[in-house]
């Protein structure tokens, strides 16, 4: 079907927080040993042209083209200014964010697997129709970080102070922290 997940496809992903929680999105230099962008969710999906456009890229050496499967391993590359670097979970989460289950902050990485499997995240389909197993445009999806096998879900959690910035984004040990949808991701197709 037309609307399947492919690999190479270039994707947009809003958090479903409170609704719309934003798209993830870089947003200045990051800190972290081999980082490259600081990552927040932005109002809109092109902030600073490119800066929330994300390439799905296989971590089990699937061909670009290939349909993604809910439980894939994958990276996103993200293409602001031509390589805005592979999301990745570099550091702690900061001491709020752990009094809530925060695990690791994210932000992006030069190349691949910066430190282990820091850069490869587990997708799970949420909602898809028909029931097959492949991940589509429009569904929701839960990312799983793999660093030492416990990585956390990918969320927004905490007021980001970046410029056109929402919401901060780290890893949790929680799939659904507060039953809030904040682990949640739409899979938005690029317009």
């Amino acid at each position: 079907m037309a609307n399947e997940l492919h690999y190479g496809d270039r994707i947009y992903l809003q958090n479903l927080y409170q609704g719309d929680g934003g798209y993830l999105d870089v947003n200045g230099l990051a800190n972290g040993g081999g980082a490259r962008y600081a990552v927040s969710t932005a109002t809109v999906s092109n902030r600073d042209g490119l800066s929330g456009t994300w390439e799905i890229v296989s971590g089990s050496c699937q061909a670009a083209g290939a349909p993604v499967k809910s439980g894939d391993i994958i990276y996103l590359r993200n293409l602001y200014q031509n390589d805005g670097g592979y999301l990745d979970v570099n550091g702690a989460a900061s001491a709020v964010q752990q009094s809530g289950g925060g695990l690791y902050d994210v932000s992006t990485a030069w190349g691949k697997d910066r430190d282990g499997n820091s850069s490869r995240w587990q997708i799970f389909d949420v909602t898809s129709s028909p029931g097959d197993g492949l991940v589509r445009l429009n569904d929701t999806v839960q990312l799983w970080n793999t660093y030492s096998n416990r990585g956390g879900f990918l969320e927004t959690n905490q007021n980001s102070s970046g410029s056109g910035a929402r919401y901060d984004v780290d890893t949790n040990v929680y799939s659904n922290r507060g039953n809030t949808n904040v682990t949640f991701w739409k899979v938005l197709p690029v317009t």
